[in-house]
């Protein structure tokens, strides 16, 4: 179940989608350029995948660049560094802006070169940047955490979201017309909610049990601790 629930952090930028989406110079282009992304993405994801799965096996270390020898880990890391940046400011930002656009819809100050819409943007972006942190040093774990945040975020946002999404666009229409493809889109849509609820508490569950063995058998890294948890030793 930690497993699947990895996989599920790994496509969880579902969310992301709409902002992206709201940003284009012409939405229409949207479609393809999602199918582009998903599609190099899997293949990258399997293509490394598969390679570290056949030279290290279940012994892979977490992450899996632990696996590694010093000189290629060294590299790795330095290449990996620069997106590991990027993606943890795109994040953040997504997460800010979000908020952001919640706190000030509906004022003058949101779009406004105000003291007040910089202080809320500020304000934003340096609270998700606390609660990320406080997060990650408090489970240093890496793989526990992945798994931790796919089954209790990733799957209540980018599973029961699409099915409930689908249902409100779609519902009315099946009154008028309750075609083969309608009935496919609920059963679909129904499946996904019912699927996601139950990763959300079975995988929660699992993940947190990962979690405590982890530190059972090892004793992990302490909380709040420097100490190297990249699985490279």
């Amino acid at each position: 179940m930690s497993a699947i629930c990895a996989l599920i952090f790994a496509y969880a930028g579902t969310p992301a989608f709409f902002s992206i989406a709201a940003e284009m110079r012409d939405p229409r282009h949207y479609t393809r350029s999602l199918i582009l992304c998903q599609t190099v993405i899997s293949a990258c994801y399997i293509a490394i995948g598969c390679v570290v799965y056949y030279f290290c096996g279940s012994y892979v270390a977490s992450p899996a660049l632990g696996s590694a020898g010093v000189l290629i880990k060294r590299v790795s890391y330095g290449i990996a560094l620069p997106g590991l940046i990027v993606t943890t400011m795109l994040t953040c930002h997504l997460a800010s802006k979000h908020v952001f656009v919640r706190v000030l819809r509906g004022s003058k100050h949101l779009a406004a070169n105000t003291f007040t819409h910089w202080a809320s943007w500020i304000g934003c972006t340096f609270g998700i940047t606390v609660v990320v942190y406080l997060i990650a040093s408090g489970i240093p774990i890496f793989g526990g955490l992945v798994s931790l945040i796919g089954a209790l975020l990733a799957t209540s946002l980018s599973f029961q979201p699409m099915g409930c999404m689908w249902l409100h666009d779609n519902w009315k229409r099946g009154k008028q017309d309750r075609s083969i493809s309608w009935s496919v889109g609920v059963l679909w849509s129904v499946t996904i909610i019912v699927l996601g609820t139950f990763l959300t508490i079975a995988g929660t569950y699992a993940s947190v049990v990962d979690i405590i063995a982890s530190y059972k058998v090892s004793g992990g890294s302490a909380a709040w601790s420097c100490a190297d948890n990249s699985g490279s030793s």
